[in-house]
């Protein structure tokens, strides 16, 4: 493999900053019957907060550092587990821990040793959409837009021609990623 990664795979990262819709088009690729990946890092902070941690508790400096590094153990553990061959849409990729490590004030040299592990063949971009907070999304619309914009500086430094894709209804979104790929609407 070329570019410093290791193996090449055919799985497509659905990336982006907080509140751009990731998920509702990872969902419609689901239902579409495309095989997906959902965000680890969403997983991991809602089990936290069913186990009665708060989000300042999981967000705060004893131990956001902890949860990062946690994350991206989780992430890389899912990709290992998945045919490097075969169609797989994920809710963010292993490069977006980049920039939460350095959000967290973590080394990021651990995430950036990780991201050159698989390569992605396709990384889109989603435009964002207007910021809804929830009970784990919390970043200020600024906040949201310096993250987007640090995303995609990771993605590019590490050679990926991001695909932007822009606001348009959910349906309108996967249709787009798919065209890009040169896919059916629906899963075969």
């Amino acid at each position: 493999m070329t570019n410093g990664f290791k193996f090449d795979t055919q799985w497509c990262v659905i990336t982006g900053a907080p509140s751009s819709g990731k998920t509702s088009v990872i969902d419609e690729l689901a239902a579409r019957g495309y095989p997906i990946q959902t965000e680890v890092a969403r997983e991991l902070i809602e089990e936290c907060l069913r186990h009665g941690m708060t989000l300042a508790e999981i967000r705060g400096a004893d131990y956001v550092q902890e949860m990062q590094r946690k994350i991206l153990r989780f992430k890389l553990a899912r990709e290992k587990a998945l045919d490097e061959k075969k169609l797989v849409f994920s809710d963010r990729g292993t490069p977006d821990s980049i920039v939460y490590f350095r959000l967290a004030g973590v080394d990021a040299k651990q995430a950036i040793e990780a991201s050159h592990t698989y390569h992605y063949r396709a990384v889109f971009m989603l435009d964002r959409l207007p910021l809804v907070k929830d009970g784990v999304r919390t970043e200020s619309d600024a906040q949201a837009e310096k993250i987007g914009g640090q995303i995609a500086a990771a993605y590019t430094a590490l050679g990926y021609e991001l695909v932007a894709v822009p606001v348009l209804p959910v349906p309108a979104r996967a249709d787009f990623i798919l065209q890009k790929l040169g896919m059916a609407a629906h899963a075969e």
